[in-house]
């Protein structure tokens, strides 16, 4: 996994938000986002993409904490051809470590119930599922899932 490099920034520029917007409208289909919303986003959430040299092949989101649990979003997301090879955990590493510095005193994430691997993957990093729901109008399934123990609870 040496030729993994993560931004260690929040994207930033045009090409990397489209990048972000490109890996997160793969893996999450029915939540598909326009540039514009990506932008909005990036200004509530930190945003990161994750290359392989110079090819891109994952990115993440770190939502900061809310509410009196102190419960922040940690979500990674890596294209499927590139599952399997450890970068799904450097993201997930790296937001959990971001979460911590905001405060997080809790970590969730959401998966499209769908996503076998993204459960899989949830799952293996201590995070059990707490609801699973349809939004109204839709027909996509998500999992709403919370650390509570292992892979490096806050």
């Amino acid at each position: 996994m040496t030729d993994l490099r993560l931004r260690t920034e929040p994207v930033a520029g045009e090409t990397a938000l489209e990048q972000w917007r490109h890996v997160h409208n793969v893996i999450v289909p029915p939540a598909a986002l326009s540039l514009d919303e990506v932008r909005e986003r990036a200004g509530r959430y930190r945003l990161e993409n994750a290359y392989a040299g110079d090819v891109l092949v994952g990115c993440s989101t770190v939502r900061p904490p809310e509410g009196e649990d102190a419960v922040a979003t940690v979500i990674a997301r890596v294209l499927p051809a590139y599952r399997g090879r450890g970068y799904g955990a450097a993201l997930y590493d790296n937001g959990l470590a971001h979460a911590r510095v905001l405060g997080a005193r809790a970590v969730e994430t959401c998966v499209l119930a769908v996503n076998e691997d993204g459960l899989r993957f949830a799952g293996a990093r201590g995070f059990v599922e707490v609801e699973r729901y349809v939004l109204d109008g839709e027909a996509a399934e998500w999992v709403d899932l919370r650390l509570v123990s292992g892979g490096g609870r806050p």
